[in-house]
């Protein structure tokens, strides 16, 4: 987690990020964010769950805290996404030929 905002204010990116940088250093790829400070806890987190996935299967480590935040809301940004697309597919006028 990469800390952002300023003080008394925190807000933290979720990223992929070599264990040779610095907590706030070079990422490889942003995965999502986390806002502790909105109220509704539902909508504290906003995850890409396929890319986390796919750093996960390929050996990424998560931290103590981002494992509790995956195992808390990653099956809730998948149904997310899962709704979404199902919007778009919908949405999408037939092909003609």
């Amino acid at each position: 987690m990469k800390r952002m905002g300023r003080k008394h204010r925190p807000y933290y990116r979720i990223v992929a990020i070599d264990s040779r940088q610095p907590r706030d250093g070079k990422i490889i790829e942003e995965l999502g964010s986390y806002d502790p400070m909105i109220p509704d806890t539902d909508k504290r987190t906003r995850l890409k769950a396929d890319r986390i996935k796919y750093w996960l299967s390929v050996g990424a480590q998560p931290s103590e805290h981002c494992q509790i935040l995956f195992k808390k809301y990653l099956a809730q940004a998948e149904a997310e996404a899962a709704v979404a697309a199902a919007q778009q597919a919908t949405s999408q006028p037939p092909a003609s030929s």
